[in-house]
């Protein structure tokens, strides 16, 4: 077989040399545009399980890096005058040349022949030459763009400015440092790669840049900024460009977000940065550029005979098959990362622990647990920083500290979540409820939350949701809450909503979102837009007169909260039913004062929650479900999101409960562990309002990463419960928290799981 690697980067070099050494007879070409010894760029950072991987695929390759590398474990941050240091983390830094000069002699030794300045304009040619065409060749890759409509590329330009530089300083840690100037915060990532030099990239948002007059200057007083900017990193040394650049224009650059929906197309296949690029905050984007030489490789070298060129694109499907799902996660963890430095300001007004904790676990890769085996003193002194600021006294895991809003004080940061359970009969809680949310109650959560309670019968998404509409519901429920009060140490919440179009449907685990074939009620929305068109049953567009009259089946249905002995009220305007089909511009077209603009299609919902207010306690909290993100094109957007939060907040909201979607069958939403959790961020800290994060957070370690970083205040767990309504208790166990309260008659069984995890631990570490 003849390749070609169209790139001669460390994507393309490392390909090359691994298909080589597997297959000696085919004949591999490398072509690179530059000479030998160019380079752009400074350093470049693998971690210890990176190496461990180069380690695998070609020992030599791994050695003669490892020979030039520079090892540390340490994560240094400067921020308001203030260093925290973090270890156990595991990189190495190795200069770009220096990487570049040990793959080629690996290459050569193995028979790969490199061939230096040669442009390569357009693909096809060597295509038509070649058996398999590997495009390595960047970033800016000829071969996507040739072939743009088979490989589908989405490129985000983002919003940050960097420039990338180096100097004769040797740092002993990789290096983040902040400052504030009068045009906003600059940003330095900063590490070693070899005895005397290391890298440096100061980045900053465009309207800094800009504000900072930057864009005005040339390199050499781009890079006298920095250094006045950063002095006290540099210990008296200068800094160097040593990018080319055409005259007039700038060091500074953007970083492109690649991610192409196929990666090849006939006989050419894109590795490396020309596939999905990996923003440098993570790391470095060789690394992925080197693991995806090494899958397709390992896909290549598979076969035991000669592949004929009708089973190339076979086999490259089966490479983007296996590289591909590995690929994403890193791809994700760098954009988590690289959005944080993004928006660094959202979290300057976080006390300099929460905001070194916040930046550690950006990424979402790295969590409690796993800082806390890397550096078990720092995570001790983020635990005593924390439980002194939450009021806890002694330290301890930050989901176990207290939570106070108004006159109410969650012994803990965990709160069932919201679950609709379709086990009522017109609307009546019944003793399935009593023991399902006792249970919940008994199970150590601080807080135990009804599923969504309708506020009228024509409110319900199905006959068998629960209801606040009468006072025999009334006495159903005050049964309930003086349960909750008396057997536990609990707090009980409910969440007061109307189905809206949403309504009229058979129970969830018999055909959810599906319309009753008999007995439906009407339904009214924003607007006359089903929710599943040609499906759903059509709504009609809400008067006045329906306005105000369900507003008052809201504020009487709050009366009865209050009579019921609930300790927080959640108003849900959440997931496209009636109160969410007002806020988002999917299911609003209305043309009077309720539609158009955000504050006009938030003015209902406002007025409900207002009138709700009024007859709530001041004692006690009330809080806000919304959907963040329609994840649809046109409907509402975390920017959207924060200001909905802010007009919920001037009414009087303690609390905003960040969900998203179910608004529109047409979503699109990106899952994942915590997948809602930026929302929640976000929305805490740029509207300053406390939160609560729900969705796919299922392990203490989510928790406590979640709530130390500060992006949320409350977690609600939702299917862990269902699974185990003592979750949280067993959590506590297995942190090894043993000052938490259990139920006094099930103290034995605290026992004997806190005896059996500690053997279970022991045991392991035997092994």
């Amino acid at each position: 077989m003849r390749i070609a690697c169209l790139g001669g980067g460390p994507a393309g070099l490392y390909f090359s040399i691994l298909i080589k050494k597997a297959r000696p007879t085919w004949d591999v070409t490398v072509i690179e545009r530059n000479r030998p010894d160019d380079t752009f760029g400074w350093g470049v950072v693998f971690s210890d399980k990176t190496m461990d991987g180069f380690r695998s695929a070609d020992p030599e390759t791994h050695a003669a890096i490892t020979g030039a590398f520079r090892h540390w474990d340490d994560i240094e941050v400067h921020f308001k005058g203030r260093t925290f240091v973090s270890g156990g983390h595991g990189f190495c830094g190795i200069g770009r040349l220096r990487l570049l000069q040990i793959l080629h002699a690996r290459a050569r030794e193995l028979g790969v022949s490199l061939v230096f300045q040669r442009e390569v304009s357009d693909p096809d040619p060597y295509a038509a030459e070649y058996d398999l065409v590997v495009a390595s060749d960047g970033a800016a890759s000829t071969t996507r763009k040739k072939h743009e409509e088979t490989f589908r590329p989405n490129v985000q330009p983002r919003a940050n400015r960097f420039i990338w530089l180096g100097g004769r300083i040797k740092l002993d840690a990789f290096t983040f440092d902040f400052q504030e100037t009068e045009w906003g915060w600059f940003n330095l990532h900063a590490y070693r790669f070899d005895t005397d030099w290391s890298t440096f990239i100061v980045e900053t948002p465009e309207r800094n840049w800009r504000a900072a007059g930057i864009a005005a200057m040339d390199t050499p007083q781009s890079v006298e900024f920095c250094e006045r900017l950063f002095a006290d990193r540099l210990d008296g040394q200068p800094l160097i460009s040593n990018a080319h650049h055409r005259r007039g224009s700038s060091a500074w650059l953007t970083f492109n977000r690649v991610l192409c929906e196929r990666w090849h197309h006939r006989n050419i296949v894109l590795i490396g940065d020309a596939a999905h690029t990996a923003h440098f905050s993570i790391g470095s984007g060789t690394k992925l550029a080197m693991e995806d030489a090494i899958a397709l490789a390992g896909v290549l070298s598979e076969h035991t005979g000669e592949i004929s060129k009708d089973e190339i694109p076979a086999a490259l499907q089966r490479y983007q098959d296996v590289r591909e799902i590995e690929a994403l996660k890193l791809q994700s963890a760098a954009r988590n990362r690289m959005e944080w430095f993004e928006q660094v300001e959202r979290y300057a007004a976080l006390e300099p622990e929460q905001f070194t904790y916040s930046l550690l676990t950006g990424s979402q890769r790295i969590g409690h647990d796993n800082l806390k085996v890397r550096d078990a003193r720092y995570i001790a002194d983020v635990e005593r920083w924390f439980a002194t600021r939450s009021g806890a006294g002694q330290p301890r895991p930050p989901m176990f500290t207290p939570f106070s809003v108004r006159g109410v004080t969650l012994k803990n940061r965990v709160i069932v979540s919201p679950m609709a359970t379709y086990s009522a009969a017109e609307g009546m809680p019944n003793d399935f409820h009593l023991v399902h949310f006792g249970a919940r109650a008994l199970g150590g959560a601080a807080m135990v939350f009804t599923e969504m309670t309708c506020v009228s019968p024509d409110a319900r998404i199905s006959p068998g949701c629960l209801g606040l509409w009468n006072n025999q519901q009334l006495r159903g429920w005050t049964r309930i809450v003086d349960v909750i009060h008396a057997q536990s140490d609990a707090r009980a919440a409910i969440q007061l909503g109307h189905a809206g179009r949403k309504g009229s449907t058979h129970i969830g685990w018999e055909g959810a979102d599906q319309p009753l074939e008999t007995g439906n009620w009407p339904l009214v929305s924003a607007s006359p837009i089903p929710y599943i068109d040609g499906v759903s049953q059509m709504p009609r567009e809400a008067t006045r007169e329906d306005m105000v009259r369900i507003q008052a089946d809201f504020v009487d249905a709050t009366r009865r909260a209050v009579a019921a002995g609930f300790d927080w009220l959640e108003l849900h305007c959440a997931h496209g039913y009636l109160l969410s089909s007002f806020i988002s511009p999917l299911t609003n077209r209305r043309t009077d004062t309720y539609g158009g603009s955000l504050a006009n299609r938030c003015r209902y919902p406002l007025e409900v929650f207002r009138a709700m207010r009024e007859v709530w306690p001041a004692d006690k909290p009330m809080s806000v479900r919304i959907s963040a993100h329609d994840w649809v094109p046109g409907g509402v957007s975390p920017d959207d999101a924060v200001e909905i939060a802010r007009l919920f907040k001037a009414e009087g909201a303690d609390v905003i409960d960040c969900s998203s979607g179910q608004v529109s069958k047409a979503e699109r939403p990106v899952y994942g562990r915590m997948f809602q959790v930026p929302l929640s961020d976000r929305i805490r800290n740029e509207a300053a309002i406390p939160t609560i994060a729900v969705g796919n957070i299922y392990e203490g370690d989510h928790i406590n990463t979640i709530i130390a970083a500060g992006r949320a205040d409350l977690c609600a767990v939702a299917r862990p419960h269902l699974a185990d309504p003592a979750w949280t208790l067993h959590e506590a166990a297995k942190q090894g928290y043993a000052e938490v309260w259990w139920p006094a008659p099930y103290l034995g069984g605290k026992i004997q799981l806190e005896r059996n995890l500690a053997r279970a631990a022991q045991l392991a570490l035997q092994v």
